[in-house]
């Protein structure tokens, strides 16, 4: 098994020499992986992994490889953040879905029994309505469905429905070097051009040069600015979660846009745009960024894309403390409106079509923010949202 994962990391183009991979085999024969899948995959990282931007694919290969492995530990040791456990403004659900938390409880009596559960439950549950565990009704755990739950130890959303999500969530950075499938995006982008020249004269100027020399009758050299596209964009781009489904047409997106804009700002939200943004996915948790510094260093004539299917719990853009990850003081519609009052020219280009957006309620509050200036991330999408840049 160890050679084959050895070579799909290899066929996944990961730059892993067989010197490495016999320092794992070394390891290994020294104990340092103590029989356990957890142990074993942070070893084979780092003896095999020297770059954290190849952390990504290697998960999705050990994954591929070694599915199958049970990586839960027998029992459950953990400690509720009491910030989770905040009261929540009322949740923007149907009344069905209203009437079956109530029968919980409500908030409060989800949390509480959470809590008693997590004291009580000794091991891996599989289905049911009331365990901690995977693939049933209970409103804690995976891979189920519950209107209103907590989702402990999922691998992405599924239903867009969890209160809060309760698992480190490891997130990549955009490839800005991806070759595109076809050149239909960057013509589109194209279009976004408004030359002019600018800095030090350093181009040659042939037809200046012909005329200096044709008027004074001896060769006269004209130098000029270089012909920049002097369009300047900021981008916002949503990564994790339901975005992973679409990240392929994402890459070819930022892979377009950083070859065509000389003044392109960029940085990563989840779900909604909240008080802090990040430039680097691996250190997300640790390198923030205060949105506010954002918004008060790009002047207001750059032009604003936010590029996200916008699927999430509505009360994530509506209320305070709805993120699905930590708990904001302020509701998520309240800085997306400070970036619209920032950069009047915005846009937000949604990669699920069009005809599905009507499924989700978030997706139809943030058409509304955005004053109807939502595009899906197709070519006509795409070359729609460009003339309402250009406006």
């Amino acid at each position: 098994m160890l050679t084959k994962f050895f070579s799909e990391l290899r066929s996944a183009r990961l730059p892993v020499s067989v010197k490495e991979y016999l320092a794992l085999l070394e390891a290994m024969d020294a104990g340092c992986a103590n029989g356990k899948v957890e142990d074993f995959y942070y070893l084979a990282r780092l003896t095999l992994i020297k770059d954290e931007r190849h952390f990504d694919k290697f998960d999705q290969v050990f994954g591929h490889v070694f599915k199958g492995l049970d990586l839960m530990s027998e029992a459950i040791e953990a400690d509720i953040p009491d910030e989770w456990l905040r009261a929540v403004a009322a949740l923007y659900l149907t009344d069905e879905e209203k009437a079956k938390i109530e029968e919980l409880g409500g908030w409060e009596k989800i949390m509480e029994t959470l809590r008693e559960r997590l004291l009580e439950q000794k091991e891996r549950h599989q289905g049911g309505n009331k365990w901690i565990g995977t693939g049933g009704t209970s409103p804690f755990g995976a891979y189920g469905y519950n209107p209103a739950g907590i989702r402990i130890g999922q691998h992405e959303s599924r239903h867009q429905r969890a209160i809060k999500v309760w698992d480190k969530r490891e997130f990549k950075d955009l490839a800005g070097d991806v070759e595109l499938g076809t050149r239909n995006i960057k013509v589109a982008l194209r279009r976004l051009r408004q030359f002019a020249r600018s800095g030090a004269a350093d181009e040659f100027d042939l037809a200046g040069t012909i005329r200096g020399t044709a008027e004074k009758g001896h060769l006269d050299i004209h130098m000029r600015p270089e012909r920049r596209n002097a369009v300047k964009v900021l981008m916002f781009f949503d990564v994790g979660g339901s975005m992973d489904w679409h990240i392929k047409g994402v890459e070819e997106l930022f892979s377009a846009a950083r070859s065509e804009f000389k003044h392109l700002e960029y940085y990563y939200f989840h779900n909604c745009l909240y008080e802090r943004v990040w430039r680097d996915n691996a250190r997300r948790y640790t390198e923030t960024i205060p949105t506010w510094d954002v918004l008060h260093t790009y002047p207001s004539d750059y032009k604003l894309i936010f590029v996200g299917d916008a699927s999430m719990s509505p009360y994530e853009i509506t209320h305070p403390g709805g993120s699905v990850e930590h708990m904001n003081e302020e509701a998520g519609h309240i800085w997306l409106s400070r970036a619209l009052a920032s950069y009047p020219n915005a846009v937000w280009l949604n990669p699920l079509p069009d005809q599905h957006w009507s499924w989700t309620p978030s997706i139809g509050i943030m058409q509304r923010l955005m004053g109807g200036r939502m595009y899906p991330l197709t070519l006509e999408g795409l070359e729609t949202a460009i003339r309402t840049l250009l406006r």
